[in-house]
């Protein structure tokens, strides 16, 4: 697919630019035109079609078909609706308190709002272009495994008395609202969907491809593989670390997982850097510090960084 495009950014940067191929700004230019052009074909083709797919379902059946599921089936079923529902920081208080009224579990709310970041349409679009079907199954697959587990364990601890604001439960059951789109309509929001993503998060990709494009360049190998690349126990942790206070998100962030894996560094390492920037950012901890108490805010931050670690050391363990 990709074959025809890089044989024109070869004609345009080094015919038409006239850059020499052996230098390391060709390199740059090279691998910022071709992997820019390249991660928007991705992002538009991939985000289309699970916003087409998202428009057969909506947050009030996600939390009609949670409601009064027992403890671990809600999980599970919570991490596999996070991956096609659509969750910000922004949508965290009326999302959790949506779900609250409804009765769904703590646990099972958190096991939502964990899978949802992490398994979000742009991860996967990326990850898919760059690594391959297999690497992106193995990190939707963690990604559903920490998101399970952790809800589950917030759950048992029996954390409720932690949530901030009173939430008054809804009376009776909820009823399924049917939303009925025509064909085109879907199409059509579907599109305007992935164009507004896209208007979000295209200075995230070319901020991304650039700093991808100066590592891929300049910077040399030994020096990734030096500090970044060896399998030592702390560089997994020190990944997350790295990864919790930065704001970004996975279209921002996936060029470079991309260079700094292609230089040397440990795929699992890389993932837990990403994993902890899409799941686990201070923005949106200090948006859930409105309805939940520090301690609830710690206990969820901590149980997930332990999880992304364990990713990271499977996947450097794997692969």
């Amino acid at each position: 697919m990709f074959d025809v495009w890089e044989k024109m950014v070869d004609y345009l940067v080094y015919g038409l630019f006239g850059l020499d191929a052996s230098t390391q700004k060709a390199e740059v230019v090279h691998f910022f035109i071709f992997d820019t052009v390249k991660i928007y074909i991705l992002l538009v083709l991939i985000i289309f079609a699970v916003s087409f797919l998202r428009t057969y379902f909506n947050t009030d059946k996600v939390r009609v078909y949670l409601q009064g599921k027992s403890e671990f089936t809600g999980n599970v079923l919570a991490a596999l609706f996070g991956i096609i529902t659509p969750f910000c920081s922004c949508s965290a208080i009326p999302l959790f308190l949506g779900f609250m009224q409804a009765r769904i579990p703590l646990g099972i709310t958190f096991s939502f709002l964990i899978s949802s970041p992490m398994n979000n349409e742009i991860a996967i679009a990326l990850l898919f272009g760059l690594f391959g079907w297999k690497i992106t199954a193995l990190y939707i697959g963690f990604g559903l495994l920490v998101a399970i587990l952790g809800g589950f364990t917030v759950g048992k601890l029996g954390m409720e008395k932690y949530v901030l604001i009173p939430v008054v439960p809804m009376s009776g059951d909820l009823e399924e609202v049917e939303i009925k789109l025509t064909v085109k309509k879907r199409v059509k929001e579907s599109w305007g969907y992935t164009l507004d993503i896209l208007q979000k998060i295209y200075l995230y990709v070319m901020i991304g491809v650039g700093i991808g494009a100066f590592i891929h360049g300049y910077v040399p190998t030994e020096l990734i593989v030096k500090y970044a690349g060896s399998n030592a126990w702390y560089s997994v942790p020190f990944a997350v670390l790295l990864g919790v206070p930065m704001y970004s998100n996975a279209a921002g962030v996936m060029p470079l997982i991309e260079v700094l894996t292609s230089k040397g560094m440990l795929l699992g390492t890389a993932l837990s850097f990403m994993m902890a920037i899409t799941a686990l950012s201070l923005p949106e901890a200090m948006i859930l510090k409105r309805i939940l108490h520090v301690k609830l805010i710690t206990l969820f931050f901590g149980i997930v960084a332990l999880g992304i670690m364990g990713v990271g050391y499977l996947f450097n363990a794997l692969l």
